[in-house]
């Protein structure tokens, strides 16, 4: 709160009001969205204008916009070192995370009914998983360390006979932090083959590993082969991709029941009609993300460095969440006792400065970070998070001009905080 305003009436008086920003906005938000490439964008504009036809359609307009999908399609499989047709496009990364839980538990619930999902998974993934209780799944919720990180041996003990599917993000939305996803998918493999061995059985691959890799499309190696997993969410608006597209990687022989019904479109795994235009970009900008990803890693990974050694000198009372090595390279996130978060990112765009507070996809029902409270950070300072995250147009003088207006916003707002008090 500011001046006794609750933070919703304060953001639309911000928002109505006429506000004289910078010459140049400074955008720390990439882990909510990335811009789309000006190049691909160029590159799709004939799919919106002359080359429009319906991929199921039988003539040559049709024909032709499959190939351009089914092109998009092998760009993208290469990428992540898997089969064509192990691609299935979505509406979105959301979209592939609801498939992956409810498509998988649904196809295979006479092989058992337990699921295991970590405590500080995408809402896509939690709501899903809860909706499954009400229809009968079990769900057992894994827990992370303090910095977010889960436990293998403890995930390990939580399967039984019946879990039939597992569900581990690579890479933290909010905080960050990169998962043993490598290491996990070993661990489950290993189990598997002990058990099988010991009951003489050959073909029981339960429990499925599935891993949302959204966040780590620019940033980490996407090779499912090298990761061993057997499902794995991507979306393309966070490698400068359009909006409205994602994918679900599934391995080859995997059930899974269609979420979307209504048509035979992507091998009947996902009805409607394609857009042509968006499967181009994301197939576009995947590639052209994990071209680059380790010249943009060790960029990225320099200004993060330098911003967190500024902001632990200019505010010291800050708390960095997440892991302080095993993170993405593009994200700092940090917490500010007696402040609010809400103020911080109010107060910020005011100037022109874009960040949040967290996941975009929460950003207005002003409760609790899910992720915050699965690392049991301190109740009195939960409210006073900010998350900043870079991408490529990020550059050291933008950052330089965050350090000089952000400490004096949080002065001000802590001595607010304690006028209240």
């Amino acid at each position: 709160n500011i001046a006794g305003l609750d933070n919703r009436t304060l953001y639309e008086q911000v928002r109505k009001r006429k506000i004289h920003h910078m010459n140049k906005k400074v955008y720390l938000d990439y882990a909510s969205t990335t811009p789309t490439d000006p190049q691909i964008l160029q590159e799709m504009l004939p799919y919106f204008r002359s080359e429009y036809g319906n991929p199921s359609s039988m003539h040559t307009s049709g024909r032709q916009a499959k190939t351009v999908i089914e092109g998009a399609r092998k760009r993208i499989a290469e990428c992540i070192n898997a089969n064509p047709d192990e691609i299935i496009f979505t509406g979105s990364g959301t979209e592939s995370d609801n498939m992956a839980i409810k498509g998988i538990a649904r196809a295979n619930k006479s092989k058992g009914n337990h699921i295991i999902v970590s405590s500080v998974e995408h809402k896509a993934v939690l709501e899903s998983a809860k909706q499954l209780e009400k229809e009968g799944f079990e769900i057992s919720i894994l827990p992370t360390d303090k910095f977010g990180m889960i436990n293998i041996d403890e995930c390990l003990r939580l399967i039984k006979k019946e879990t039939i599917l597992i569900s581990v993000m690579y890479a933290n939305n909010e905080i960050g932090t990169i998962e043993p996803i490598k290491e996990l998918a070993e661990a489950i493999k290993k189990h598997k083959d002990e058990r099988n061995k010991t009951k003489n059985l050959m073909t029981d691959d339960f429990p499925l590993f599935h891993t949302d890799a959204c966040q780590a499309g620019g940033y980490l190696s996407l090779d499912v082969k090298e990761l061993g997993i057997d499902l794995m969410t991507l979306n393309s608006s966070k490698v400068y991709g359009p909006k409205g597209i994602g994918l679900l990687y599934k391995k080859s022989g995997i059930k899974i029941s269609p979420i979307i019904a209504g048509g035979e479109q992507e091998k009947g795994l996902r009805a409607g009609t394609e857009n042509i235009a968006l499967v181009f970009g994301f197939g576009r900008a995947l590639q052209n993300a994990q071209k680059t990803r380790t010249i943009e890693s060790e960029k990225l990974r320099k200004l993060q460095k330098y911003f967190i050694k500024k902001l632990k000198e200019k505010i010291p009372s800050i708390m960095l969440n997440g892991h302080a090595e095993h993170r993405l390279p593009n994200n700092v996130h940090i917490s500010i006792p007696t402040v609010e978060g809400e103020s911080m990112i109010l107060m910020l765009d005011k100037i022109g400065i874009s960040a949040s507070t967290g996941s975009a996809c929460s950003t207005f029902d002003l409760k609790p970070s899910h992720v915050l409270i699965a690392i049991k950070q301190n109740e009195e300072i939960i409210h006073g998070s900010i998350r900043f995250t870079f991408g490529k147009h990020t550059t050291k003088k933008e950052l330089d001009c965050v350090l000089k207006e952000f400490p004096p916003i949080v002065k001000k707002l802590s001595k607010m905080s304690a006028i209240r008090k």
